[in-house]
Parts: structure tokens; C-alpha cells; sequence
């Protein structure tokens, strides 16, 4: 319930404030959050799977955003940005529908 509160919480604040995303970080945020929601559908999996640990789900949210981040900067620096974001994206999109495909057996069974 905390969390719901939270993100509601944190929607209004971005409404009303309206953060802008400095240039140079404009090609991470993307990834940062694609790595983000990865982590959550992992987590949500390892919930309904019984298996759910606070603390290996901070650190899986954390490292997941930290390690996207930093290959995407890493392909910046060696010239192939685009094809490792693409790359990164890819990944973690396929993690992503595994562990929705997980938390859908587990939900409906099927």
C-alpha cells in the first residue's frame, strides 16, 4: 500500500514540477527505465513465485539500471551508441516478457 502511495505521490510531484533531463543524460533515461521495469517484473515473478527478497530486489533494480546505463555509455564512447542501447533494449525486452509470461501462468494459470 506504502508503495501505491509512493507512486502516485511521485507522479503528482512530477506533474506539478516538470523535471527537465539535462542533454547529456537524454540517451540514458530510456534505458535507465527499461532496466527499471525489468527489475519490477522480476520482482512481481519472484512474488508471485514465493520467493521475493526485499534486498535482492533493491540491489537487482539498482545493479539492472547501473549496468544498462554504463554499456550504453560505453557504446557512446566507442561510437556505436545507438547499436548498444538497441542491443541493451533488446535483452532486457526479453526479460521482460519472460517474467510476464511467468506472472501470467502464475496469475491464470495457462
Amino acid at each position: 500500500m506504502i508503495a501505491i502511495f509512493g507512486l502516485i505521490f511521485g507522479i503528482v510531484l512530477g506533474l506539478i514540477f516538470d523535471p527537465v533531463v539535462p542533454y547529456a543524460l537524454q540517451a540514458y533515461l530510456p534505458i535507465a527505465v527499461v532496466a527499471a521495469i525489468d527489475a519490477l517484473f522480476g520482482a512481481g515473478r519472484a512474488y508471485l513465485e514465493g520467493k521475493f527478497n526485499d534486498r535482492v530486489f533493491i540491489v537487482s533494480f539498482t545493479w539492472n539500471v547501473i549496468v544498462a546505463s554504463l554499456l550504453v555509455f560505453l557504446g557512446v564512447q566507442l561510437g556505436v551508441g545507438a547499436a548498444m542501447t538497441t542491443a541493451v533494449v533488446v535483452v532486457l525486452g526479453i526479460r521482460i516478457f519472460s517474467n510476464a509470461a511467468a506472472v501470467r501462468r502464475s496469475i491464470l494459470g495457462a
